[in-house]
């Protein structure tokens, strides 16, 4: 059993309830809280209510920051919380809670928790700054992060990274942290479904409250889901979804324009281990083994 704390921007792009619900259904996860970070935070929080409440599971949840550190706002909406009215969940939630939770959950368990975040890093650079004890505290980090060997047709940075990247270096450069995973675009681009894959198979009842964001973004989008989030969060469960390169993340602060961009250096004494190829089949047998 693993303790698994979520810092999640649910709400923006689909994929964040997709994970969720993998976590909510994955046995050998023991979901110790959510924190939500970027625009309408509460709003979030809502989302992920409704989506826990689905799965009939009762897990502590807090709102956190909604403002990037130093940059402007990318994404001011939670537009996929505009439709939760029909499904019970939590409405009261106090701003800017998560941080505090984080290091009191982190403190309560030493080197048990291993944090999973899939949002901006804003909350969890905020904890590190705030209560710096708290990363040497943490079993692990697993980040939906970077953009680390190139293979898209020009240097782009992954976009929770560019939503903050300020909060993204301070993680990154944290000294304390044991162990630091990052899923980036390499392996999350190569894990996409169809609109008519989606539709066989996004049966399971924890889906339902998020079904109809589903279709929207099958409509709007080029019509793929592609599964960023719940590939980071799987491979905390099965290693062998990717293999990972060892070496040193760095992220680009300095020039607004290319902000973001991260790069990777390899080397054996690297504190950083990023995800170079992902096993596509595996990964969604195994996903839909766990959420069905």
């Amino acid at each position: 059993m693993q303790k698994i704390l979520l810092d999640t921007d649910i709400g923006s792009d689909i994929d964040d309830s997709i994970a969720l619900a993998y976590l909510l259904c994955q046995p050998e996860c023991e979901l110790a809280g959510i924190t939500t970070v970027s625009g309408e935070p509460e709003r979030r929080a809502r989302l992920a209510s409704a989506i826990c409440t689905a799965a009939g599971k009762d897990i502590p949840i807090y709102s956190g920051t909604g403002a990037p550190m130093f940059t402007k706002q990318l994404q001011p909406r939670a537009p996929q919380a505009d439709g939760i009215a029909a499904w019970p969940h939590r409405a009261d939630f106090a701003p800017n809670a998560a941080v505090a939770f984080m290091r009191d959950v982190i403190v309560q368990n030493p080197n048990e928790i291993t944090l999973l975040a899939i949002g901006p890093l804003t909350n969890v650079a905020l904890l590190f700054l705030t209560y710096p004890e708290t990363a040497g505290l943490l079993k692990s980090v697993m980040l939906m992060s970077g953009n680390f060997f190139n293979r898209l047709d020009m240097p782009i940075s992954e976009w929770n990274v560019r939503c903050d990247p300020f909060a993204s270096r301070i993680v990154y450069e944290n000294q304390d942290i044991k162990k630091l995973y990052a899923v980036g675009l390499d392996a999350t681009l190569q894990v996409k479904l169809s609109p008519e894959e989606v539709h066989r198979r996004f049966t399971a009842p924890v889906l339902r409250p998020v079904l109809p964001y589903v279709e929207k973004w099958c409509d709007c989008c080029d019509g793929t889901v592609t599964f960023h989030d719940p590939l980071a969060a799987a491979c905390l469960f099965d290693p062998a979804l990717c293999s990972f390169a060892r070496g040193t993340v760095e992220v680009e602060t300095a020039n607004e324009r290319c902000g973001g961009i991260t790069y990777f250096m390899p080397s054996e004494q690297g504190r950083h281990f990023v995800a170079e190829t992902v096993d596509t089949a595996r990964f969604f047998e195994h996903y839909f083994s766990v959420v069905n």
